[in-house]
């Protein structure tokens, strides 16, 4: 036991890098209330996981009894998953939000590493009690870091709704598990894709704990009808904090998600001989539900962000929809949609977090998240006008940002499978989103400011980060080479044949 405990650990040392990081940031607070200092100290640890990461490269296995996988897949969303926190905790050290709070800073930086950690545990999990454990650490750090505003009423709200939601979703995922491990007598998801490959399961009952798993994973994604919690809590919890929701929390779900259809019900003999499409165990295709859930999340997002005004509440609806989108990936069953996932996740970091710094930025100078603040930005401070307009055409999928490469793979990947049906809804739905991202854009340059509006000047480290964020955008609509090929050796590696 001893020796497969230490070979394993060989394999957690990003995951250990966090821990420690989170207790001595914890032990730092005890002694010094410096802000600056706590977040250095987290960051440094989200650093050091990054390191651990990339130094894994070559090695692939399973760590603790099959609880953990450690391959290109997982890696590949561990660094999306650590890049966004990392940025997020670079957000928080500008935001006016939290520097106005004077107590609480270092349990806020040391809950951003147990998030990250929690996160990572998600990416690699294979083993359905683990992918519990992991979601309901990321969950509890989620809850606690959405209402640190907490003299904020809108804050509390948010906490209190999340609280709710996330307790029913995950408590219906635990009795899906439970019903799947009566039907197999197993909870690691290999020998799952055994017992249901022999044959000798109940269909109906495997697809009541399919879908009440799929329950917890459409929670953690965003995905309609799980999606309520969303709005409110994006509203209500600091700026910082919903931007790392709607990335890194929504990789890390997409991560378990993917890993669990791929290994529990894909046929591994049959699946991908003839159209690299993974062949399904059990008599049930549950990409079709999957694809319910896709078209839902896309055309409600976008219909709803139609009338929002609030910018986090937009971007929150906004969010909705790119989970319809990266759904679509996930329902070609191919190794191509995965790949095409995770190219997504990465612009969709970039963007994404960029259009949050805007509104943070905005938020800090104006105090108002509403569409009115944005009057005339475009003349009060031309780089962030810019800015925000790149990150905001890169959503939408306009040439030549990283979001059209995002959502081109997306959409050849469905063509690949033959789901014209599907690919036409996804186009109309990203004509759809361009009507409300543009009302930005109006109030911006066509809108006069308001009388006595200030003009906006940036500091060095505003720009830089604002540059950050841009660059990316930009030149991952141009080259993308490379992050296309990595990602597509990491499906590869996860074991898709390809």
């Amino acid at each position: 036991m001893l020796p497969h405990i230490l070979e394993s650990a060989k394999l957690f040392y990003p995951e250990l890098a966090l821990t420690i990081a989170f207790c001595f940031v914890i032990l730092a607070g005890l002694v010094t209330r410096n802000r600056i200092f706590t977040g250095l100290a987290g960051m440094a640890g989200v650093l050091a996981a990054l390191y651990f990461v990339s130094v894994q490269a070559p090695v692939d296995g399973t760590a603790f009894s099959d609880m953990l996988a450690v391959d290109g897949f997982s890696r590949f969303f561990k660094i999306v998953i650590l890049a966004a926190t990392f940025i997020v905790q670079l957000f928080s050290l500008q935001s006016a939000e939290l520097k106005s709070r004077a107590m609480g800073t270092a349990e806020y930086n040391a809950l951003l590493t147990a998030l990250a950690l929690g996160m990572c545990l998600m990416a690699g999990a294979s083993n359905m009690l683990m992918m519990y454990l992991a979601l309901e650490l990321t969950s509890i750090t989620s809850y606690l870091l959405a209402g640190y505003t907490r003299e904020a009423e809108d804050s509390a709200e948010a906490a209190l709704k999340y609280v709710i939601y996330g307790a029913v979703a995950s408590g219906m995922m635990l009795y899906g598990i439970s019903i799947v491990y009566g039907l197999t007598g197993a909870l690691d998801i290999y020998s799952v894709n055994q017992a249901l490959g022999s044959g000798q399961v109940n269909l109906w009952t495997l697809i009541l704990a399919g879908i009440l798993i799929t329950v917890g994973f459409g929670y953690k994604i965003s995905a309609v009808p799980f999606h309520f919690w969303t709005p409110d809590v994006y509203e209500g919890a600091p700026v910082t904090i919903t931007a790392l929701l709607s990335v890194a929390s929504k990789a890390a779900g997409f991560a378990m998600m993917i890993r669990f259809f791929r290994v529990t019900f894909a046929d591994l003999i049959m699946g991908g001989q003839e159209t690299g499409a993974w062949a399904m165990l059990g008599g049930f295709e549950w990409n079709e539900v999957l694809a319910v859930l896709a078209v839902l999340s896309m055309t409600l997002g976008n219909l709803v962000a139609l009338w929002q005004n609030n910018l986090k509440r937009l971007l929150a609806y906004s969010s909705i929809a790119h989970a319809g989108y990266m759904l679509l990936g996930v329902v070609t069953m191919s190794p191509e949609g995965v790949s095409a996932v995770m190219i997504y996740f990465v612009v969709y970091l970039f963007m994404n977090l960029g259009a949050f710094y805007v509104v943070m930025l905005v938020a800090d100078k104006t105090g108002s998240e509403e569409m009115s603040a944005y009057a005339g930005l475009g003349q009060r401070s031309p780089f962030i006008g810019v800015a925000m307009t790149i990150f905001l055409l890169s959503l939408t999928g306009i040439p030549p940002t990283a979001g059209f490469v995002g959502k081109l793979y997306i959409f050849s990947a469905l063509i690949g499978a033959k789901m014209i049906g599907l690919v036409v809804i996804g186009a109309l739905n990203s004509v759809v989103s361009l009507y409300y991202y543009v009302r930005i854009l109006k109030n911006m340059f066509l809108k006069d400011a308001a009388p006595g509006g200030a003009v906006f000047g940036l500091s060095v480290p505003e720009v830089a980060m604002l540059l950050l964020l841009l660059v990316p955008t930009l030149l991952l609509g141009l080259y993308f080479g490379p992050l296309v090929e990595y990602a597509q050796a990491s499906v590869s590696i996860f074991g898709i044949p390809r």
